[in-house]
């Protein structure tokens, strides 16, 4: 049984169970239009405005990880331009739809992604990695191994 915090009371831990106040389905009576065909209406690139990239440097390297869920690698683009931006994009389809089924819910985007980061100068762009792991692209550069600057003494003349 879930239980839940009711806010709507003055009491601080009086705890109610949802169901019981008859609002498990409080839009039922309402007629929506379509949810799938309602989503073909929105601009193509709506559905992944905000893909989840996460970017780290580590000693040996910059590291992209990109939440893609339900994305093949087939479906992705990794792009390096010539000013050293990493684009990454490409496409989720939309489900087919049956007329005969009924539509409950649309939460599941589809559409249109890019993203796009300007590379540090210390990256091995020619050695770029990219592979893609339970709906998460990994793009790796490897870092250029800078000179360490040693201290030198200089003996100063008059």
């Amino acid at each position: 049984m879930a239980m839940t915090l009711n806010f709507f009371s003055n009491r601080r831990n009086r705890i109610v169970e949802p169901l019981s106040l008859g609002v498990s389905e409080p839009l039922k009576d309402f007629d929506f239009p379509s949810l799938p065909s309602f989503a073909r209406l929105l601009p193509e690139n709506s559905a992944f405005v905000n893909t989840r990239v996460d970017w780290k440097e580590t000693q040996e390297a910059n590291v992209f990880m990109a939440d893609l869920p339900g994305v093949k690698k087939e479906e992705v683009r990794v792009e390096i331009e010539d000013d050293r931006v990493l684009q990454i994009c490409g496409e989720r389809n939309v489900e087919k739809e049956d007329k005969n089924d009924t539509w409950h819910r649309v939460e599941r985007s589809s559409g249109k992604f890019s993203r796009r980061f300007r590379l540090p100068e210390n990256v091995k762009i020619d050695e770029v990695k990219a592979s893609m792991e339970n709906g998460v692209l990994t793009v790796t550069f490897p870092k250029v191994e800078m000179k360490k600057i040693g201290t030198k003494n200089i003996e100063i003349c008059g």
